[in-house]
């Protein structure tokens, strides 16, 4: 089981410290999110201050941008990193890409399966030297003269790894996608119950197999009372959106998504984490100091369904967490 960093929120100026750190300690990729800044930027930081993990964005907003947007910062990031780059993409959820994007995000699940598809034509354009020719629901592109192609780097395309949570965007995943980037806000009777069987539907309607599939699972870890802390305010902030309600329906927790809603709608913000009891947080989050015991508790939750782990916490303790991946590898 390979170990991913996740990079998150931090000033553009400490990325490549940061990620450099990272790969010091041994971790197999260094992801960055879109969450403070440009995710692309913060990848190519990333990319020039190391030599050895992948480089991913995990994740990049995906409908506030064309497919043309996407494929050509994708296409210089796997230069620039030497063939390590994945192009990690979202949906996001309905409030941001409208009110703070300004951007349109009806169907959803139907605009990321053509997202995909449409990198993959102009892809297969770029490599061939060939006409670019798609004609989407959404998107329109058929117009690639020479002048415009970009230069060839010979490292091949960046895999598209696409985020999903509810069962229609997992479909999609599973039908188009080469990964699954999944959420934090999971838990190990979610991945099986309602992840897996969604992603193989998927892969049956496209006629592909489970090895066709790259499944990350993302994992919060703390170390102490203040990363517990952080993941409980991260947990009721995730609890709050209706995307998200599923997974605690799931465990009987649909009361406190409509508490935890409420609050977010009447800018109760500070009083959310007091409703995420202990039980209840350590359904989503691994907690202890002991390496090989948290990293048991990990492969108890995902073992034998993620091929990678993406560790994600609050201030987190990055050499504990190095001897965490250890573990997880052996």
């Amino acid at each position: 089981m390979l170990v991913d960093l996740t990079l998150r929120a931090l000033p553009l100026t400490d990325v490549a410290v940061a990620a450099s750190r990272a790969e010091a300690l041994g971790f197999d990729g260094v992801g960055v999110t879109e969450s403070t800044g440009n995710p692309f930027l913060a990848a190519a930081q990333v990319a020039t201050a190391t030599s050895r993990p992948r480089v991913s964005t995990g994740i990049a907003l995906a409908l506030p941008r064309t497919p043309m947007d996407l494929a050509y910062t994708a296409w210089d990031l796997q230069a620039l990193s030497g063939g390590r780059f994945a192009l990690g993409l979202g949906s996001q959820v309905r409030a941001h890409v409208e009110r703070r994007y300004g951007a349109e995000w009806t169907r959803p699940a139907a605009r990321m399966r053509e997202q995909v598809l449409a990198l993959r034509a102009i892809f297969d354009a770029w490599e061939s030297g060939g006409p670019l020719s798609f004609e989407g629901e959404f998107w329109t592109h058929t117009l690639m003269p020479p002048n415009f192609r970009p230069h060839p780097h010979g490292f091949g395309r960046p895999p598209v790894l696409l985020a999903a949570v509810r069962e229609r965007m997992l479909e999609v995943v599973g039908e188009v996608a080469d990964g699954l980037l999944g959420h934090s806000l999971q838990t190990a009777d979610g991945l099986r119950e309602i992840t897996l069987p969604a992603l193989e539907r998927g892969l049956e309607r496209a006629g592909r197999s489970r090895e066709d599939l790259e499944i990350t699972a993302a994992v919060f870890v703390a170390s102490d009372d203040a990363g517990w802390e952080g993941i409980r305010r991260r947990v009721a902030f995730y609890g709050s959106t209706p995307g998200y309600r599923q997974v605690l329906d799931l465990h009987g927790l649909g009361g406190l998504h409509e508490q935890l809603h409420a609050l977010s709608r009447s800018g109760g913000w500070d009083a959310m984490a007091g409703l995420v009891d202990d039980d209840a947080l350590a359904l989503f989050a691994v907690r202890g100091t002991d390496p090989a015991a948290v990293a048991a508790e990990i492969r108890a939750r995902v073992g034998g369904i993620a091929d990678r782990v993406a560790l994600i916490g609050e201030s987190p303790d990055l050499a504990l967490w190095s001897r965490i991946a250890t573990s997880l590898r052996s």
